[in-house]
């Protein structure tokens, strides 16, 4: 009778191939061959190691051979399989990643896998593997800005001083307006969320008209200074300065981060901030509405309130707006999702250079 040479395992050894037969992580050929390695070295044959792991007594003679010429090693990779060779020469494939990356078809803006299949003599599926193995999407696009402002640097310098370390005795509001926002009323009944089943909406709607939403975003506490109105000239501006100076602490001074809209840079915008000393305007600079703190308030506005909101009449849509608004004044910052702000309001004549700039640094890189 043939016996199957016998296995001795390490301490080591037998601690590892416990955890990778037992492991839910593990792929399930290395528990198999961990397996079969452990029942070989408590003695058992390859037959019955086969019965016992419902698999064949040439597959386990075969990786108690491996262990046994390269021990854990030899079982955690598989050997080399000679497969179909390759029939795609390389010279294609970097004609077809040089024609991806700078060129365009003649006839679309974009390449798709089939006019390049029959560019370069391919099949499509050739095309698609290859793309698809050096993370090459030519449907896909991403949009980007950068900013042309000859004062970006400074100006963003000032606003991240005014987040990071807030002027003494002062408030930080970070302002801006939502324009257009329209009340819209969908042509059918709403379905509900089911299990198994999304919510449900139609893709049409009715327009009942549109406010503009002026608002403040205290970046101290994150509580919001807020106003509906039904435009947005520098008249609704100036409306919406004297509700901020109304609303907030007189002996404070009120430093106000906006964009540049025409409206924030009227005549008589800039006439009445010259009466209101306490007043302080720091613009954004040029394609850079990221740095306004408020916009992210706007976006969870948008996404919990208003993106599949059901408005019959403008007046029904701003007092779903109010509510919101007076719901997340209630809870903080902790009702939006904005990040902590600073507690102390004191910062010095001149901030701290070394500081701003590096932050400034890790955020634009």
């Amino acid at each position: 009778m043939r016996l199957a040479k016998a296995i001795e395992l390490t301490d080591d050894e037998r601690i590892l191939l416990t955890k990778w037969s037992r492991g839910r992580s593990t792929p399930p050929r290395l528990v198999l061959r961990a397996k079969v390695v452990l029942l070989a070295a408590e003695g058992m044959q390859n037959k019955e190691i086969a019965a016992r792991l419902s698999t064949r007594p040439a597959t386990v003679g075969e990786w108690r051979t491996r262990f046994l010429e390269g021990r854990v090693a030899a079982i955690q990779k598989d050997a080399p399989r000679s497969g179909r060779k390759r029939s795609i020469m390389p010279a294609i494939v970097q004609e077809i990643l040089r024609k991806t990356t700078p060129e365009t078809p003649s006839c679309a803006t974009h390449w798709s896998t089939r006019p390049m299949a029959e560019d370069v003599c391919v099949s499509h599926s050739s095309v698609h593997r290859i793309w698809n193995a050096h993370q090459i999407e030519p449907h896909r696009t991403k949009t980007f800005k950068v900013s042309n402002d000859p004062q970006f640097a400074e100006k963003v310098v000032d606003i991240v001083g005014l987040y990071l370390d807030p002027p003494e005795h002062a408030l930080v509001l970070s302002c801006d307006e939502k324009s257009q926002i329209q009340a819209l009323d969908r042509t059918q009944k709403s379905l509900p969320t089911y299990p198994g089943r999304l919510g449900m909406m139609t893709h049409d709607y009715k327009r009942n008209g549109t406010t503009t939403l002026f608002a403040a975003l205290n970046v101290a506490n994150a509580t919001v200074i807020a106003d509906c109105m039904k435009r947005h000239r520098h008249q609704e501006r100036i409306k919406f300065l004297k509700r901020i100076d109304e609303s907030t602490p007189p002996e404070l001074d009120l430093h106000l981060i906006v964009d540049n809209y025409a409206t924030h840079k009227h005549d008589n915008v800039k006439r009445w901030l010259a009466r209101h000393p306490r007043f302080h305007v720091h613009f954004t600079p040029t394609s850079s509405s990221w740095l306004n703190l408020v916009e992210r308030w706007f976006r969870y506005l948008t996404d919990k309130q208003l993106r599949r909101g059901v408005f019959r009449s403008v007046p029904e849509h701003i007092a779903a707006i109010e509510g919101y608004i007076e719901q997340h004044n209630d809870h903080g910052k902790n009702s939006a999702g904005l990040p902590k702000p600073k507690t102390s309001l004191k910062r010095s004549n001149e901030p701290n250079a070394h500081s701003i700039n590096t932050h400034l640094n890790e955020t634009l890189h």
